[in-house]
């Protein structure tokens, strides 16, 4: 007898105790922190990255503004060349002395010369300035999902707390939609797969 109350001692210790229904139930709430803290890092991240995109694209707003207002300036004195050629055009047609018409003549071609070089920049400038502006849009497309990204991140941290907070398990799982949707965002971000 004594053998069998030893044995059935052990039974009783090596058995694992089972525990409340209640603890079981507000486990789902440690994933709720958990999850909400991944959620906030990577919403962190988003913003960070999603500023440096936008600082990027106002550094490359000026810089474009600065090439078309090479572009205008080039233009400006391209004109201003063309008009001296007028001018001069209509000297040589009135110009009797062989000098007179020769100096003209190598007038007009130096003039010739320098609307010809400002055509060629002006047409550098420009693309220098187009490119600039595609440069500029994929900027603001990486920076677009990114804020994409924090928008979508940040409601689902708030579903997910509001979730725990009133107990009602399926705000964190709809809160955890928005938070993969959001991931999805991010990582668009950084790779603009989409």
């Amino acid at each position: 007898m004594s053998q069998q109350s030893t044995s059935a001692a052990a039974k009783q210790e090596s058995a694992p105790e089972a525990k409340p229904a209640s603890v079981l139930k507000e486990r789902w709430t440690q994933w709720v922190a958990l999850t909400t803290t991944v959620l906030a890092v990577c919403a962190a991240i988003s913003s960070l990255k999603g500023g440096g995109y936008s600082t990027k694209v106002q550094l490359a707003t000026t810089r474009e503004n600065d090439k078309w207002a090479q572009y205008q300036s080039k233009s400006i004195k391209q004109n201003l060349f063309a008009v001296e050629q007028n001018l001069l055009q209509v000297q040589a047609l009135e110009a009797k002395a062989p000098e007179a018409k020769a100096a003209i003549a190598a007038r007009l071609s130096k003039l010739q010369a320098e609307i010809d070089r400002y055509e060629k920049e002006k047409g550098e400038l420009r693309d220098a300035a187009e490119g600039i502006q595609k440069e500029q849009a994929d900027y603001q497309r990486h920076g677009g999902n990114f804020g994409l990204a924090v928008m979508l991140l940040q409601i689902a941290i708030m579903l997910s707390s509001v979730g725990a907070l009133i107990k009602k398990p399926v705000m964190w799982v709809v809160g955890l939609v928005f938070g993969v949707v959001g991931l999805a965002y991010m990582a668009n971000g950084f790779f603009a797969w989409f």
